[in-house]
């Protein structure tokens, strides 16, 4: 309704009043005293204003109050004792406020009180154990108080179906007769109370458990294998604990379990591949234990799962392919642990991911151009692992990225500096020697691509091809020349004996490379300090020997004109005398 001020005295005037909600407001100064005068009150509801100062105590006089709610306001001092005398009181909801002092034990006279709820309070002292007789009791919530002593269970409150003591001082053990609270108990809290010693194995007797929170305590021993028992739960947290030994595969049993939060214990051994047919879980939180092995590819059947965080534990082996099915994820770590191999590609295919923190293990490979899908994400971390290659440009499309981390890898090449790249640090890339990029990542400035290219051509041409091309011409200008020279004499033979024939015929170079076989090294007969010596087969037969010559070496020139000189004016009376050499071009 958006009203101001204050609550004026004179609604004490109004005294056949049976109803006044004025909640959610921005009222504001104390409650007047002459509320006690309303006698025929029974709902009265000032929930979330700016109301302060002390609970008058003439609310004792409102005798048909049914419900009181004064939640959300700025009220200190202590709880009245008076509001003991509200016999017919069944809801009474004061949290929120900065109320102090103990819980008065009069409040144990309320036989008809079915909701108390004082959480967020500075409430001191113990729990009065006589409120365990409060046989009407369904909601007990004292969450986030300054409250000391141990748990009492009671058999009395057979109603109960919410306890929350979380946040508090308390002390001692979780009883064995928590077994015995209530078969209607539904929600059971006890987050940070210092609790000590085992989760007693009774606590699988209360069937109808939708929540069960012990994290943050000091307990010990393992979780028992009861706990397979409440198939009604939604809500396992054994966080920050002292649990240790493995994780029960009677989990598994839980089939209605949305959320399973068992991180920083003292757990070990491998994660139970039946966890995978737990497909309501929306959260698995099993990071900073002591867990090996792999981590199952049955986890891939958790397709509606949102939060998976298995950090910081011994976990080995490749990630499966089977990540990819978890389309609704939106938060992955898998930091701090032993896996290895390529990141799998199939990562890209959770479109919904906001959050992927996968460093600190021994991963290899390139980061996946697939990331470039991943359109909703906001943190990436791959620092410190092996990964090598380039940083995909692609990831510049990424337009919620905030947070990007890939420092102390392999890493090489250019750093993208499109879309939020721009924004990032020299602390995302640091530790990859082989990057180059703008000033702002104090990398190395890139070379121009378009000198390095020109350039590379250029000493390509004129140390690799150019001799190659005149090497290749020489030689077959060689190999034309001897065999000239061999079909001159084979022609004076012939006219001496008859048992020879002429050759004059043209070679051309593909003729070359078959006969020598590619220049093959199995051709290879001569290797001088200018040149080559092949053996050549031709196909009609002819054995021809094919000098090539490096064409580097100056001499190689002189070297020709030598040989062909000698090989004129030769005498043996194996050889025939060589009339000339004919070049073919």
């Amino acid at each position: 309704m958006g009203l101001t001020g204050t609550i004026p005295k004179e609604v004490g005037n109004l005294t056949s009043l049976v109803f006044l909600n004025i909640s959610n407001n921005s009222l504001q100064g104390h409650l007047p005293a002459e509320v006690g005068l309303l006698h025929q009150l029974q709902y009265m509801n000032l929930q979330f204003n700016e109301l302060s100062g002390e609970i008058p105590s003439s609310l004792s006089r409102c005798w048909e109050l049914r419900q009181l709610s004064l939640q959300g306001n700025k009220f200190n001092g202590s709880i009245p004792r008076v509001i003991g005398n509200l016999s017919r009181l069944e809801e009474l909801y004061l949290g929120e406020n900065g109320l102090q002092g103990r819980i008065p034990q009069e409040m144990s006279n309320l036989i008809g009180l079915t909701i108390l709820s004082i959480p967020y309070n500075k409430l001191e002292g113990s729990i009065p154990r006589d409120i365990g007789n409060l046989s009407l009791l369904q909601e007990f919530d004292l969450a986030q108080n300054n409250l000391e002593g141990t748990i009492h269970s009671s058999s009395s409150v057979l109603s109960l179906r919410q306890l929350e003591i979380s946040s508090n001082r308390l002390h001692g053990v979780l009883p064995n007769s928590v077994g015995n609270l209530s078969a209607s108990l539904e929600f059971l809290d006890t987050t940070g109370c210092h609790i000590n010693g085992m989760i007693p194995g009774e606590i699988g007797n209360l069937s109808n458990l939708v929540a069960l929170a012990l994290g943050d305590n000091d307990l010990t021993g393992s979780i028992p294998e009861t706990i397979g028992k409440l198939q009604k739960i939604q809500q396992l947290q054994v966080y920050d604990t002292e649990i240790q030994g493995l994780i029960p595969d009677s989990i598994c049993k839980l089939t209605n379990l949305g959320e399973l939060n068992l991180t920083n214990t003292k757990l070990h051994g491998s994660i139970p591949s039946c966890l995978g047919n737990l497909t309501s879980l929306r959260t698995l939180q099993l990071g900073s234990n002591a867990l090996m092995a792999h981590m199952p590819s049955t986890l891939g059947s958790l397709k509606d799962i949102l939060i998976l965080d298995l950090s910081s534990n011994f976990l080995i082996g490749p990630l499966p392919q089977e990540i990819g099915s978890m389309k609704s994820i939106i938060r992955l770590q898998l930091l701090g642990n032993q896996f290895s191999g390529y990141i799998p590609t199939s990562i890209g295919e959770l479109q919904n991911l906001i959050e992927l923190s996968l460093s600190r293990n021994r991963l290899q490979g390139p980061i996946p151009e697939s990331f470039a899908d991943l359109v909703s994400l906001e943190s990436l971390d791959l620092s410190r692992n092996n990964l090598f290659g380039m940083i995909p440009k692609s990831l510049e499309k990424l337009r919620y990225l905030g947070y990007l981390n890939v420092s102390f890898n392999e890493l090489s090449g250019e750093i993208p500096n499109g879309g939020t790249f721009n924004n990032f640090t020299a602390g995302s890339f640091i530790g990859n020697e082989e990057l180059c990029g703008a000033p702002q990542f104090h990398v190395k400035a890139c070379k121009d691509p378009n000198k390095r290219t020109g350039f590379s051509k250029t000493k390509i041409f004129l140390v690799y091809i150019l001799p190659s091309i005149a090497l290749i011409i020489i030689a077959a200008a060689i190999a034309i020349w001897l065999l000239r020279r061999r079909a001159s004499n084979t022609h004076l033979l012939v006219q001496e004996n008859s048992l020879l024939y002429p050759f004059n015929k043209r070679i051309s170079y593909y003729e070359i490379l078959q006969a020598t076989n590619n220049f093959s090294e199995d051709n290879l007969i001569g290797r001088g300090s200018i040149g080559l010596v092949y053996k050549g087969i031709f196909n009609n037969g002819m054995v021809a020997a094919v000098k090539v010559f490096n064409l580097q070496l100056q001499a190689a020139f002189k070297s020709f004109e030598a040989e062909c000189e000698a090989m004129r004016n030769i005498r043996h009376r194996n050889l025939v005398k060589s009339p000339g050499v004919r070049i073919y071009a």
